[in-house]
């Protein structure tokens, strides 16, 4: 016989489906509006002009609305931070998880959970006032604002999702196993990458997937470091992203200029929602 719930587990079931339902009834409600909204102008616009057309001109007498400039910038910010802020982020969390002493640790980890609690505008800011003027002193440049420092401040703005769910999984690796593997002669350093690294694999795939998350939706600090310029994008031009594209012209736009914004936002919508699924679908493979 199953046995019968109580009064106050049957409330949290409650409490909980009510939760989740909302969740997917938010999603479902975002995903409805981004669709009816962003299809009237990929309609007028046309698909192929729209998604590759190299030219963004809302404003211009004959205006044209190309938007491939801002997918392909998106596309080497977000792969740029992540090889630069995934290595230090990982090595990050293994120092800290495995090799740095209980005091050394716990002074570097509030460190860590300060850097996620600074607002992305301060990220933007200091970035704009100090490593935008270093970049085009050192590189001799007209204009320091450019792709090469949006992806230097995603990459240290992905760090503190990286390293704290990265540490956990880490940390979550029975003991048993490590023992085990210096029993049979293995180094502390072999023990930890051969054997605990791999026992966490899925939690730090998960802290990749988490990093990619923040920096593809990234906007206020890119808008102050990028330049915010519809180039086609280059290490040390001005560029603009896909968020940065919807942000900086929403407030004032208005007709098939307004309804072109909310067509990115559907094509970034959908650009994330892939990369969610692939990189789900990769991790059940691994895990089965």
């Amino acid at each position: 016989m199953k046995q019968k719930l109580r009064p106050m587990e049957l409330t949290m079931n409650a409490v909980f489906f009510i939760c989740g339902f909302i969740a997917i009834v938010f999603v479902l409600f975002i995903s409805i509006y981004l669709i009816i909204s962003g299809i009237p102008a990929i309609r007028e616009i046309g698909l192929v002009d729209f998604l590759f057309g190299t030219e963004w001109a809302s404003t211009a007498a004959e205006p044209k609305f190309g938007i491939l400039p801002f997918i392909l910038t998106s596309i080497y910010g977000t792969c740029g931070a992540i090889i630069i802020g995934v290595p230090v982020g990982f090595m990050t969390a293994v120092f800290l998880a495995k090799i740095a002493s209980p005091k050394l640790a716990a002074i570097v980890r509030p460190a860590v959970d300060l850097l996620a609690g600074i607002p992305s505008v301060v990220y933007g800011l200091i970035g704009m006032m100090v490593l935008v003027p270093a970049v085009r002193e050192a590189f001799d440049l007209p204009d320091g604002a450019s792709l090469f420092c949006a992806i230097i401040v995603l990459a240290v703005m992905i760090l503190p999702s990286i390293i704290s769910v990265s540490e956990t999984a880490l940390k979550s690796v029975p003991r048993e196993y490590e023992e085990a593997s210096l029993a049979l002669g293995a180094t502390h350093i072999e023990t930890v990458f051969r054997v605990s690294v791999p026992a966490a694999s899925s939690g730090i795939a998960a802290a990749v997937v988490l990093g990619i998350g923040r920096a593809i939706g990234e906007a206020m600090a890119l808008i102050m470091v990028a330049g915010n310029v519809a180039n086609m994008p280059s290490l040390f031009a001005s560029v603009r992203f896909l968020t940065t594209a919807v942000s900086s012209e929403m407030a004032y736009a208005s007709g098939l200029q307004r309804q072109a914004l909310y067509s990115i936002a559907l094509v970034l919508f959908i650009f994330i929602m892939i990369i969610n699924v692939a990189l789900n679908t990769l991790l059940k493979r691994k895990k089965g």
